[in-house]
């Protein structure tokens, strides 16, 4: 590593980590607050809410980790630029891009980072945060048993009925299949106290089970009951029946693949959200590299007016993105645009702004200026 590879490096980090300490420490001063009543009037365990904390630092570095790289960014390049020293940087032949490249390899560590939180462990922290708010009220672990669960299989022309189970497990009760032919003819029902998921053998056992056979008129002509009933061949796993309830801002990357390989019979409106939801969960971490991409050219400044609206323009563009991220989430889940367009689009559109402002200050050009009075200056009649 060159010298002034080091150089750059050293007068960015230090703005860099203050700003991750400043903001984790922000969050974590008005979080407290906020659940003051759950925390302290509840006598939470200290050991209980150390550990919902440390679930929740993933989504929140997902979120702080783009603002901190442009606050630093615009902080160090804009101090070397008012004592001149990226002047001197230039004047002895190192181009801009040069300047900034281990500015943008740190973009993309921070991106590899992000990409390693946000693929589980971000997706997580919201349910995590509803589990320790009921356990707190509650005084132990939330019951999550789920009543009345209705899952349909239009693949195989299966219909499930259970009663109740909880997630996570393999056993549910008070089951019963309906099994249809591909004329929706009701052609056998599956009656059982209890079902239990074989995960190795990938066999369903069915207890206490009442099998019944209809012809296509619906008359009954077989009526079949056995204490207990192995079936092998049914496509349904356990997390495939509870995915009804699940949301999918609340699963990881490896979640919604399974989510969309199982249940890709249904139709194109239910599965939206977890296709867009998949498409963003790859796309977020980008924007650690796009923010860099755009605010290192703008951090350059060889004047200090020229600075200060560079700073304002880079803030700006940021809060931008934001919007438009959120938007074309919101179209996306709404199966309004594809789930590829939905998650990646925001990120091109600023990289391709970041791009054209790199060109600017590399040539040594100044951005164009979006200053009302300035417009008005020039096209005002003479």
């Amino acid at each position: 590593m060159r010298l002034l590879d080091r150089y750059v490096i050293r007068n960015f980090l230090q703005p860099y980590l203050y700003c991750i300490l400043g903001f984790l420490s922000i969050w974590l001063i008005f979080d407290i607050s906020d659940n003051s009543s759950i925390i302290f009037d509840e006598r939470a365990p200290l050991g209980l809410v150390v550990k919902f904390y440390w679930t929740q630092l993933p989504q929140v570095l997902v979120i702080l980790l783009p603002v901190a790289l442009l606050l630093a960014l615009l902080f160090s390049l804009g101090k070397m630029s008012r004592a001149n020293e990226i002047v001197s940087m230039l004047t002895a032949g190192v181009s801009v891009p040069r300047v900034i490249l281990p500015l943008l390899l740190i973009g993309v560590l921070t991106t590899g980072v992000t990409l390693a939180l946000n693929y589980s462990l971000a997706a997580h922290a919201e349910l995590a945060r509803k589990n320790f708010v009921d356990q707190v009220n509650r005084g132990g672990p939330r019951d999550t048993t789920i009543s009345a669960q209705v899952f349909r299989n239009r693949t195989d022309n299966r219909t499930w009925y259970i009663a109740r189970f909880k997630p996570g497990t393999n056993e549910f009760k008070g089951v019963q299949v309906v099994q249809q032919d591909a004329q929706g003819n009701i052609t056998r029902n599956y009656i059982a106290t209890d079902a239990v998921y074989d995960p190795v053998r990938k066999n369903w056992i069915l207890k206490a089970v009442k099998v019944v056979d209809y012809d296509l008129a619906g008359n009954i002509t077989k009526d079949v009951i056995d204490t207990e009933l192995t079936i092998g061949g049914w496509s349904e796993t356990p997390f495939r029946l509870r995915s009804a309830n699940v949301r999918p801002e609340f699963l990881g990357v490896s979640e919604l693949e399974e989510y969309l390989h199982y249940n890709s019979d249904f139709p194109d409106t239910l599965l939206a959200p977890f296709r867009t939801q998949l498409q963003y969960r790859w796309a977020l971490p980008w924007t650690c590299f796009v923010v860099t991409i755009m605010a290192a050219p703008l951090g350059i400044g060889f004047s200090r007016r020229g600075i200060l609206a560079s700073v304002a323009v880079a803030i700006g563009l940021v809060f931008t993105m934001n919007f438009l991220v959120h938007l074309f989430l919101a179209l996306g889940e709404g199966d309004r645009i594809s789930p590829l367009v939905a998650g990646w689009t925001p990120n091109v559109i600023f990289f391709l702004v970041g791009i054209y402002l790199l060109h600017l200050r590399a040539t040594n050009r100044e951005a164009p200026s979006f200053n009302p009075a300035r417009l008005w200056h020039k096209l005002r009649p003479r």
